[in-house]
């Protein structure tokens, strides 16, 4: 099972669209806020999507959570968790929700982590990344055992890939 991964697009829907087309096998595609779309805009159909500190359409959500293969999925922007300074109080949401896998952004920083049984995810920026000079997205593809993560510049070249056992 593979999820699309990306977040903190700011307004540049043509981005979306190519990168939705990079991965047409993604079983789900998810933004992490910032995309400064309207919710109905025609880009961010047909993709999991919540609202980040800079997204003014009130139809956004601030968190969703589903199902995917069993493993619950939660998605936040971060913004209200303070992710830019300790991962802690997202921890700790994740936790409330049974979360086996969380989706956020708004730092801009490309990372992930496996913090008591729960992967933590943050795709970077495709419009400004922070600690890299790749604009990127990810994928994670799911198994009973794992979980890899590739990281993709914006011209879907592999930038990193990580491996997180279960």
């Amino acid at each position: 099972m593979k999820l699309l991964i990306m977040s903190d697009t700011h307004g540049d829907e043509d981005i979306i669209e190519r990168v939705k087309g990079y991965h047409p096998d993604a079983y789900k595609i998810i933004h992490c806020g910032d995309s400064e779309l309207p919710y109905t805009h025609p880009s961010m159909q047909e993709i999991e999507r919540v609202k980040g500190n800079c997204d003014h359409d009130p139809n956004y959500l601030e968190e969703i959570l589903f199902q995917v293969n069993g493993d619950r999925v939660y998605v936040t922007h971060g913004h209200l968790y303070d992710v830019k300074n300790s991962p802690m109080k997202l921890v700790y949401r994740a936790q409330e929700v049974g979360a086996q896998i969380v989706c956020f952004g708004h730092s801009h920083v490309l990372a992930a982590e496996y913090i008591e049984d729960t992967l933590f995810i943050n795709p970077g920026s495709l419009l400004k990344p922070r600690g890299i000079k790749e604009k990127s997205f990810v994928t994670l593809t799911i198994t009973p055992t794992h979980f890899t993560l590739d990281c993709y510049d914006d011209n879907n070249n592999l930038i990193d890939q990580m491996f997180f056992e279960r």
